[in-house]
């Protein structure tokens, strides 16, 4: 039920700022599946989550969810935690966030010490929620 309440809220975020077209990712294979369709939903405490969500993917022009298998979700459990930081402001356009898949692995360095004692977040977290770049940065 966790993760049916998950999506719903973050279903209910998107349609607050006006977005069209979605695409879910997840690594629930019931939740998912059960939205596609493709796995019937045998625990009646379920359905109505079910329902919702039915109805709200309704108010978009398109949206697709795609099951992405837990050992493979870092990038899903990256954007969670950004998103899980900001919050919704009411009436408030925020520019859509284009995510370019590479048929590249990257590797990427873990940051064992933060310099200034601030989260690895905390830029990204300040650029979004000001909506300008910091004054010592390289913006083109």
């Amino acid at each position: 039920m966790a993760e049916y309440e998950s999506c719903i809220l973050r279903l209910r975020m998107a349609i607050d700022i006006y977005v069209k077209e979605l695409l879910v990712i997840g690594d629930s294979d019931l939740l998912i599946h059960q939205v596609q369709g493709e796995w019937a939903t045998k625990n009646v405490k379920i359905l109505p989550y079910l329902h919702c969500i039915k109805e709200l993917s309704r108010r978009f022009t398109r949206i697709e969810f795609k099951h992405v298998p837990q050992s493979q979700n870092e990038f899903v459990d990256a954007l969670v935690t950004i998103s899980s930081m900001i919050q919704h402001p009411d009436k408030t356009y925020i520019d859509p966030i284009e995510v370019k898949l590479h048929d590249r692995h990257v590797y990427c360095f873990h940051v064992v010490e933060e310099v200034d004692g601030r989260p690895w977040y905390y830029d990204i977290k300040r650029l979004i929620e000001a909506q300008e770049y910091p004054k010592n940065s390289m913006s083109k």
